[in-house]
């Protein structure tokens, strides 16, 4: 058993790190203020071929596991960009997994290279306003028409839906009072998101305001039948498959977060001179920093324990869900204690931590809350009692 990373996940790390080195402080500060979607840097992922880390190599990718797409997100979060930065390539690097498991061969060959080139971006659409967590009972209509579907329905909380050209879309193509099984009715497509037939409406939010959310409103927008991954009405199934990696992905991205806050209040506790001494020396400010620091390297080991049952291709759903909630609290910790560390000047957007904590909250609260994973935990892993 190894708690340490091997050489060649050392040099993903240290390319990714080098690479981010071109977005500096300024840069990631200028688009929490202005916006505007970081193109230069999903660009240079494109370039260097990161986008295609877990798909195939048959399809242009380089068929890593998503162990190694955890080390790149960590190090890209660690880097200053932060969510920001992460959230412009995550669904890039998880949510097509489905296609790569279920879709047909010719399938990925349209699909998959032109995203791994950075020639197409994608959206994950599977949240609606009414439903929240409870996906089994998702009401946007995909009617069957000869060779096309006919969607019409809301989606919201869409990351990214300002400048994707594709979107992977869930919707109910049975209705939900004839289904007998409840997971059933659902179908899963890949297809172009038609601003025709797609109003893209952002939200406006405290943080990430480089990578846009936003609310879709769906009407006749037409699927040809060929855009359908897998079976109809197994899209549920399917998109369990890039849950458990989203997990993954969004616990990591928070513990480089979290690391980037320790390191970031450590340097300025030892500059920092109050009353003839660094306020570093004073235990209120180490104390809790290391304990920041324990909580952020446990919540790693799950991070990676759980990517590495899933590329071993064991059940890994509890570690999946642990690891996004012990990321999720011991990052908003730690970005929390990196404020109290600078005092008012945690307060200033010079200082960047008052970044760090709006972006924090996402891990904190999405794609899961915490208090969901709780329940999962103690009906799934416990045996006790469903609660809702």
């Amino acid at each position: 058993m190894s708690f340490s990373l091997t050489p060649d996940q050392e040099q993903i790390r240290d390319a990714i790190s080098k690479l981010c080195t071109q977005f500096d402080d300024d840069y990631w500060l200028a688009k929490d203020r202005d916006g505007g979607f970081p193109h230069d840097l999903h660009q240079a992922l494109a370039k260097d071929g990161w986008l295609g880390i877990c798909i195939p190599e048959a399809y242009g990718g380089s068929g890593l596991g998503i162990t190694e797409a955890t080390v790149m997100m960590q190090a890209i979060s660690e880097s200053g960009a932060g969510l920001a930065g992460a959230s412009a390539v995550h669904m890039n690097i998880f949510g097509l997994n489905p296609v790569v498991v279920f879709g047909t061969d010719e399938q990925k060959q349209r699909m998959l290279p032109p995203l791994v080139q950075g020639k197409e971006k994608a959206c994950f659409a599977v949240t609606e306003p009414d439903t929240g967590l409870n996906t089994t009972q998702l009401k946007m209509k995909a009617e069957r028409r000869g060779d096309t579907y006919v969607l019409n329905g809301l989606k919201t909380w869409i990351s990214t839906a300002q400048v994707t050209e594709k979107m992977l879309i869930l919707a109910r193509t049975t209705p939900l009072d004839e289904v007998t099984d409840r997971t059933g009715g659902l179908s899963l497509f890949y297809t172009d998101l038609d601003r025709q037939h797609v109003e893209v409406r952002e939200i406006d939010k405290m943080g990430r305001k480089a990578v846009d959310s936003n609310e879709l409103f769906i009407e006749d927008l037409e699927v040809p039948v060929e855009d359908r991954i897998g079976e109809e009405g197994k899209g549920f199934r399917y998109i369990l498959h890039g849950m458990n990696p989203e997990r993954i992905l969004i616990a990591s991205e928070a513990v480089g977060l979290g690391r980037l806050a320790i390191a970031r209040s450590t340097q300025y506790a030892k500059e920092r001179i109050v009353f003839g001494r660094p306020i570093g020396q004073n235990q209120a400010i180490q104390h809790p920093l290391a304990e920041c620091w324990m909580e952020l390297e446990a919540a790693n080991l799950m991070v990676f324990h759980a990517a590495s049952k899933y590329d071993e291709g064991l059940s890994c759903g509890a570690e999946a869900n642990a690891a996004k909630y012990l990321a999720g609290e011991a990052g908003f910790k730690a970005c929390h204690t990196a404020i109290m560390t600078h005092g008012g000047f945690g307060y200033a957007k010079e200082y960047h931590v008052e970044r760090y904590l709006r972006e924090v909250m996402i891990p904190h609260l999405a794609p899961i809350s915490p208090q969901l994973i709780l329940c999962f935990i103690a009906e799934k892993v416990l045996g006790l009692p469903k609660s809702y």
